[in-house]
């Protein structure tokens, strides 16, 4: 099976409307993105509806000559009915209980079995081909998670904005996780 390929959105400016734009600096971080990206043989894009998580991809998708294709169930889970009084410590309890979801939310459990069928799904429609997932943290952790039981609550918190992960399965059907964004100048937040 193909390297799949996992991108967090970069950084939006935070504000309710959840088809917010990238910031300046998240227009940035995409083009890096791209240039991290370009040189595998990708054949297919898929995004989260948020504009956020499409612009993250993007220059990607006009370097390679590819669509970007709108997937619904790579949105980011929803937590709840907000506003929460204390974001993080509203997501961390979700994490020490997988099965509970606040009022009008979405359960840890529920968002990883949304995220394990589209990878299943997808991955069933492009067995040879690398394809990229643009999506949210949560959803993105959650999907880690399900391959690597050691991402919690605190390496969520580690993710930035972007982010990028491969995945790649072994004859075996064993998965290796690898990181592929990283700083590349001191100083500069990704």
């Amino acid at each position: 099976m193909s390297p799949l390929y996992l991108v967090r959105h970069a950084h939006a400016d935070w504000s309710p409307d959840e088809n917010r734009s990238l910031s300046a600096q998240g227009l940035e971080a995409s083009n890096r993105v791209a240039e991290i990206l370009r040189s595998y043989p990708i054949r297919a894009i898929y995004s989260s509806p948020a504009q956020r998580a499409r612009q993250t991809v993007a220059s990607l998708a006009t370097r390679l000559g590819l669509a970007v294709r709108i997937e619904p169930d790579l949105q980011e889970r929803e937590l709840g009915k907000g506003p929460f009084e204390d974001f993080f410590k509203a997501v961390k309890v979700t994490w020490q209980d997988p099965q509970f979801a606040h009022p009008g939310g979405e359960s840890n459990v529920a968002a990883q079995h949304r995220g394990l069928a589209v990878v299943r799904r997808l991955l069933g429609q492009h067995p040879t081909e690398q394809i990229v997932f643009s999506t949210h943290g949560n959803l993105l952790a959650l999907i880690l998670q399900a391959f690597d039981p050691a991402v919690d609550f605190a390496f969520w918190k580690s993710l930035t904005m972007p982010d990028i992960f491969s995945l790649t399965w072994n004859q075996s059907g064993n998965v290796a996780i690898r990181r592929l964004w990283q700083e590349t100048e001191p100083g500069v937040e990704p």
